[in-house]
């Protein structure tokens, strides 16, 4: 209810005139900026306000109430009558004609408890075989994550921002997802909360420019007119990326690669470990003249070592790594993807193959020496990433193609994200199910080099302990 399309949309249906019921589900929670530093978050705000009078508003109710069921049982012209005498009440007790919603001719009716199934199934079916025409709003009452206890998330320490005082942080209802309400405790005025807002936190962040901000459903084309045309160096904190376990698809980070990669002044990289993750922060910091993004998982690391007093050190832009040294089969993987390029590396080994298995760091800008030596000097190049079809691996057949080194013997093959939606379900299930295990890895080597008993063999004894 914060971002402009859904009243766009309400006026468009109160234009029309649709028969429509539009159930606004109130939270008082999540799409609301954070007010305080501890417990929990109060809605705020002049929709805020406005949703709280409705729903304290008890005379109003009980006056409704009465109408609705005189009308019931006069009908014919009483019903006019009991409709302004409706609209009266409401502006000497609420102070204003009308509800905001009933302004873009949407019928008010509210607020509604919602977890009382009971009236609710009574309201809506009334309201469904009700025989007047036009669209109706039902105000639900919720709790937020009711049932559903949540885990405080470990503390954090924030170098770069201790470093660097014009360093400020905004989020778009996302302090606890993202771990920037640690962050506002540490640099209360340093941190914002936009509510679910995006494309305001976007255009926000270019006022202020020298920002990181948690990318989280922000529409983007806030990112291309405010930011990378201009060459602001807003940093994009891309947090849930690739898959996320029981987030399901409405949170997963198929797609932040392929439509960050795809502007010309952006500088996109993604961490292989939580070590490599304080690098990159450092890195997006230094770069002070263009935007850069980088894009972290939801789940825990991998366990490796951090850099020195928890601080990273700026990476060289666009420059990857070879982690192993190998021959034939080169893995070039982008992100968490290196971690099963390792693993499946580790798995090839028992069967006598060597491979190279290399982090690329950055999808753009490339790392085209590393990608050029890599074909010049293996049979097989494969690109792994979690992340949909046109992102890394789109990136690295474009250079692969406009160079000539798919001219000659190098055999490419990208891994991605299969072009669907993955339900949510455990993590290991989930990359089972896209293809992206170690064991998946190992058997697309196999497959190309023609040995496909070994390729069978080694997805059957994934199988195999799967069962037991």
């Amino acid at each position: 209810m914060t971002a402009g399309q859904a009243y766009e949309a309400m006026n468009n249906t109160g234009y029309l005139d649709s028969d429509m019921i539009v159930i606004l589900n109130d939270n008082k929670q999540v799409s609301l900026p954070t007010a305080n530093l501890d417990g929990p978050i109060p809605p705020v705000g002049a929709l805020s306000s406005a949703l709280s009078r409705l729903q304290s508003n008890r005379p109003l109710r009980e006056l409704r109430e009465v109408a609705k069921g005189v009308t019931k049982q006069i009908g014919g012209p009483m019903h006019e009558l009991a409709a302004k005498v409706d609209e009266y009440a409401r502006g000497m007790i609420s102070g204003s004609g009308s509800t905001l919603f009933e302004e873009l001719g949407l019928y008010y009716i509210g607020p509604v408890d919602g977890h009382n199934i009971d009236d609710l199934i009574s309201i809506l079916k009334e309201v469904k075989d009700t025989k007047t025409t036009g669209p109706v709003l039902i105000h639900v009452v919720t709790e937020k994550g009711r049932g559903y206890p949540y885990a405080e998330r470990a503390a954090d320490k924030y170098h770069e921002a201790e470093a660097d005082k014009d360093i400020v942080a905004i989020h778009a209802a996302m302090g606890g997802g993202t771990g920037l309400n640690l962050f506002l405790r540490r640099f209360p005025n340093r941190c914002f909360d936009v509510g679910i807002a995006e494309q305001h936190a976007v255009t926000f962040a270019a006022g202020k420019w020298r920002t990181s901000i948690s990318l989280q459903l922000i529409l983007r084309y806030s990112v291309v007119h405010d930011v990378d045309l201009q060459k602001l160096p807003v940093r994009f904190a891309m947090d849930r990326a690739g898959l996320v376990g029981a987030d399901g698809p409405t949170h997963c980070g198929a797609f932040d690669v392929t439509f960050m990669a795809c502007l010309p002044n952006m500088v996109v990289m993604a961490p292989s470990d939580e070590a490599d993750l304080f690098h990159m922060v450092a890195t997006a910091v230094a770069i002070d003249d263009r935007p850069s993004c980088f894009r972290y998982p939801r789940g825990n690391g991998v366990g490796v070592q951090l850099p020195l007093g928890n601080k990273g050190v700026p990476l060289e832009v666009g420059k990857g790594r070879i982690l192993l040294e190998g021959d034939r089969v080169a893995l070039l993987g982008y992100g968490t993807a290196v971690q099963n390029c390792l693993a499946a590396a580790a798995l090839l080994e028992h069967h006598g193959l060597r491979l190279t298995v290399a982090d690329a760091r950055f999808c753009k800008p490339l790392d085209h020496a590393l990608i050029r030596s890599l074909a010049k000097s293996h049979e097989i190049l494969i690109t792994v990433e979690e992340g949909s079809i046109g992102g890394f691996g789109s990136h690295v057949a474009q250079f692969l193609a406009l160079d000539g080194l798919l001219d000659g013997t190098v055999k490419w093959r990208p891994l991605v994200l299969p072009d669907r939606y993955i339900d949510h379900g455990s993590p290991a299930d989930q990359l089972a199910e896209a293809g992206l295990t170690p064991s998946h890895i190992a058997a697309t080597v196999f497959n190309i080099l023609g040995q496909t008993r070994e390729a069978l063999e080694i997805m059957s004894f994934k199988k195999l302990n799967k069962n037991t």
